[in-house]
């Protein structure tokens, strides 16, 4: 019997083939897997880039020689005076109006006085009788002290018409200074410019009734010295210590742009005020012209002195932490360092730092809120525009 028919044998080149897919296959597989990891990484690599803070550094510059103070002031005159009725009657006249020029003792207008004038008829009166009763216990004392001699009368008796005539005499003396009070009160009906200046306000009129009988008692007239002009200031506290006596000041109005006027400090109150927490300078100018007014506004520009060493930083440059202010510094590791600082005057934009920084050193502009010692940051570069 015969043996069975050999079994089919695989086609020639197919073992090859499958070989190949499989090779071909794991090739895919590995280079998919290389990519995917390549592509990790260069994720990892991106979001770790990410995470790490771009900052940007600024340099400390050093304080200037001065700094620009400028703060509103207050003109006054120079000499300034307000005139009351120191006596009570009507306004008969009046010669000055606003805006005369007039000088020391100048007559600015004239009171009528009819009480005040009968008191002085009085007191007149009183004084001559008070005369003749001196003279008459001048002459009885004289007789008392003759009759004394050839001991006609007491001692005791002697001593009466001499006391009475010294009471007398004091009575002369009262009666006199009475006159003399009325006299006195009575040269003040005449309104006279205490100094040299112009007349910066008439109230009264002719006929008004003035003085401490009237219901409502103003000033008469106002007069102000010019030549010079007080100007007052309130200065903040951080700048009081440079407030000193002689200190130069540029003023300026609103009235006459362009033009400036040279002032200096030449007292203070001081003292600051709790209220508002500033502290009061008087400045004087000179007013050719008089075209400064008192009562106006104006600019006061101080040339206040910084101090020796001292260094200004951006306002945007702080960091306020319970630790304190402080500012942040990249080591060359680029790691972020916190230093901590004395903060000075407050110039706005800027700040003055007493102490913890010097001019030249390199500082975080505007800090992220969240920024901490030793953490890694990036520093960029500030571009323009």
């Amino acid at each position: 019997m015969q043996s069975d028919a050999a079994a089919p044998r695989a086609p020639k080149g197919l073992k090859t083939a499958g070989i190949v897919a499989v090779v071909v296959a794991i090739g895919v597989v590995a280079a998919g897997t290389v990519a995917r990891h390549h592509d990790a990484d260069q994720a990892q690599d991106w979001s770790d880039a990410r995470s790490i803070p771009t900052v940007h550094l600024i340099p400390v510059k050093a304080a200037p020689d001065s700094t620009a103070l400028s703060l509103p002031g207050t003109m006054q005159a120079w000499n300034g005076a307000h005139l009351y009725a120191r006596v009570g009657g009507y306004l008969k006249a009046w010669y000055k109006d606003i805006g005369a020029k007039v000088g020391t003792g100048a007559v600015l207008g004239v009171i009528d006085t009819p009480e005040l004038d009968q008191q002085i008829v009085q007191a007149r009166a009183a004084v001559t009788r008070a005369k003749a009763d001196a003279a008459l216990a001048r002459s009885t004392a004289a007789r008392w002290n003759d009759l004394l001699s050839t001991n006609s009368v007491s001692h005791q008796e002697a001593d009466e018409k001499n006391g009475a005539l010294a009471a007398r005499n004091a009575a002369v003396q009262a009666a006199e200074a009475d006159l003399g009070r009325f006299v006195a009160m009575k040269s003040f009906a005449t309104l006279r410019a205490p100094f040299a200046g112009t007349v910066t306000a008439r109230v009264a009129d002719i006929g008004d009734l003035v003085g401490p009988g009237a219901t409502n008692q103003q000033p008469l007239f106002s007069i102000a010295d010019v030549h010079r002009v007080r100007i007052y200031v309130s200065v903040p506290q951080a700048y009081s210590a440079s407030m000193k006596q002689g200190l130069g000041a540029t003023v300026t109005v609103p009235d006459y742009p362009g033009r400036s006027w040279k002032g200096q400090v030449i007292g203070s109150s001081g003292a600051i005020n709790g209220q508002t927490g500033t502290f009061q300078v008087q400045l004087v100018t000179d007013n050719p012209g008089e075209a400064l007014k008192p009562g106006g506004y104006a600019l006061v520009r101080f040339d206040v002195p910084d101090r020796a060493g001292g260094a200004t930083i951006p306002s945007s440059t702080l960091i306020f932490r319970a630790q304190g202010t402080q500012v942040a510094t990249v080591r060359p590791d680029g790691h972020v360092h916190l230093l901590s600082i004395a903060v000075g005057r407050d110039l706005g934009g800027t700040v003055e730092i007493d102490d913890g920084l010097k001019a030249g050193m390199q500082i975080v502009d505007n800090p992220p809120d969240s920024i901490a010692e030793g953490e890694l940051v990036r520093v960029g570069t500030k571009t323009n525009g």
